[in-house]
């Protein structure tokens, strides 16, 4: 894949593959929520909620509702009193942990000392 095809000019940046990729992991808490995941195979509102540290518990009932929308992750209901839900990633969102790793290695290896 050349450089060109992933952005190019004179096309809207939605409507490309890299576009794509941008809106399923932005924001402030996607990648991170996808980190956590892949680290614990599955969590709990209040677990992911705990790794994040500041973000508010509507904030992350977005983000999940957005993830699971776009088919990153899977919710799994349990029939219970009170009820219980895990979170896992999906095979699609099991697929972008090496993209993510990807920019880590970028990152620490570009980041300031």
């Amino acid at each position: 894949m050349n450089e060109e095809t992933c952005a190019p000019s004179g096309v809207a940046l939605a409507d490309t593959a890299f576009g794509y990729t941008l809106s399923l992991i932005g924001g402030k808490y996607k990648m991170l929520i996808l980190y956590a995941l892949a680290a614990n195979t599955v969590l709990r509102h209040n677990e992911l909620k705990r790794h994040l540290g500041g973000i508010a518990f509507k904030t992350l009932s977005v983000v999940l509702k957005e993830l699971e929308a776009d088919a990153m992750i899977v919710r799994k209901e349990y029939p219970q009193v009170p009820p219980k839900v895990e979170y896992s990633l999906s095979s699609k969102g099991v697929s972008l942990i090496p993209v993510l790793h990807t920019l880590c290695e970028w990152g620490e290896r570009h980041q300031p000392t």
